[in-house]
């Protein structure tokens, strides 16, 4: 969405699709052939290490990736196969791709969503969430995977979807950000696979850590990670302000009227995305007591402030 006034977003980045591009002495960087609204110039593929192999997000099951990860692993030994999150531009890959190379696939647990639909509710992304993918082996937080030259620390950043992870490289302070965190757009959270609450307080484990370098599933690097985590909290922190005072102003209300006022000027295109965004919002202003609904959180209920 064209509203990012405090995140300033990079979309200079530039992608051959199955063309391996070296990014240091330990990462390697193979893009998808899947560009889209959602994964910008594609899914981004990461090669770990040097003789023994880690892949990171193995991403579509497309022949054409298959066949450069592939070429880019150029007969080394892969050990594991990790996988950030259940989304279907970044798993399904992963069990052709070890049936290949005889990887284990060790990362996120299978897809759950972040609370169960309510009566009648059509999950937006249901389409979207790889059901098949199987771990070999479910990472927890601070768990690690390891090969020859590298170390893949597991940091749990529940809130894009409930089961996402992103993993730390310790010998470069870099970290596999998924769709976490991306520099060329904000994060989509969408109900109910995705949970603001969470995702806030995931970001906010983030602007703790000291990683130098952001590697995510989409785009290119974040090169200053913690001013760009802490301006993506300003910013969905100042969307939460705006649907509260919209509130306050126009009382009760649907997501439909709402949306219009707390996104001026938002482009027609982008308005389903907006809605699921602001419904995601209030659902967190709803945890925390400041929001109330006349019966179950959709995006058709009926909207309120809290009686403080």
């Amino acid at each position: 969405m064209a509203d990012h006034d405090t995140v300033a977003l990079d979309q200079a980045f530039e992608a051959e699709a199955g063309k391996a591009i070296p990014l240091s002495p330990l990462i390697t960087r193979v893009t998808a052939p899947n560009p889209g609204p959602f994964t910008f110039k594609g899914t981004n593929t990461y090669l770990v290490g040097r003789e023994i192999l880690a892949v990171i997000d193995p991403g579509p099951d497309d022949e054409d990736h298959l066949k450069a990860l592939l070429q880019a692993i150029a007969g080394r030994p892969v050990s594991h196969i990790a996988v950030t999150h259940t989304h279907r531009d970044h798993s399904p890959l992963a069990a052709r791709l070890a049936q290949e190379t005889g990887a284990t696939v060790a990362g996120c647990a299978p897809h759950h969503s972040a609370r169960p639909l309510h009566p009648g509710e059509v999950n937006p992304f249901g389409a979207s969430n790889d059901m098949d993918y199987q771990p070999n082996r479910t990472l927890k937080e601070g768990e690690d995977i390891s090969g020859d030259g590298w170390t893949l620390e597991t940091v749990e950043t529940p809130g894009h979807t409930a089961n996402h992870l992103v993993f730390r490289l310790a010998e470069e302070n870099a970290l596999f950000s998924g769709d976490h965190v991306m520099g060329w757009n904000t994060t989509v959270i969408g109900p109910p696979d995705g949970n603001m609450r969470a995702y806030l307080a995931s970001l906010d484990k983030l602007l703790h850590r000291d990683e130098a370098c952001y590697w995510p599933g989409h785009g290119g690097p974040v090169l200053k990670p913690k001013p760009y985590v802490a301006a993506i909290i300003k910013h969905r922190r100042q969307r939460e302000a705006m649907i509260l005072a919209d509130l306050e102003t126009h009382g009760p209300q649907r997501i439909k009227d709402m949306v219009p006022r707390v996104y001026p000027g938002l482009d027609e295109k982008l308005l389903g995305a907006a809605a699921l965004s602001t419904f995601a919002h209030l659902e967190a202003l709803i945890a925390d007591g400041r929001a109330t609904a006349d019966g179950p959180a959709t995006r058709d209920t009926v909207y309120r402030l809290a009686v403080s």
